[in-house]
């Protein structure tokens, strides 16, 4: 459940920390979570798509990661970042 080049845009302008801004963390974490999203409802209607599933928990590990850098260099940056794409965090 790959993303086109165009919600990669989106997601890029929406999340980017300055105006040539590709690969921040912020923008990372954005990508990564519209993937499980779309992969999640992939799973609710295939059950037994077990390599997909796997796929998914290493990219939950990878968010999370993700996530516990940004909350160590910055609280506010990491508040900001789950509030603004509705996670738990």
């Amino acid at each position: 459940m790959s993303l086109n080049t165009a919600e990669k845009q989106v997601l890029i302008n929406s999340n980017q920390v300055h105006s040539t801004d590709t690969g921040s963390v912020e923008v990372q974490v954005a990508m990564i979570s519209e993937r499980i999203t779309k992969l999640s409802g992939h799973l609710q209607n295939n059950n037994h798509d077990f390599s997909s599933r796997q796929g998914l928990l290493k990219m939950i590990g990878k968010r999370k990661r993700l996530l516990n850098y940004v909350r160590t260099k910055s609280e506010k940056r990491y508040l900001e970042l789950i509030k603004k794409l509705g996670i738990r965090g």
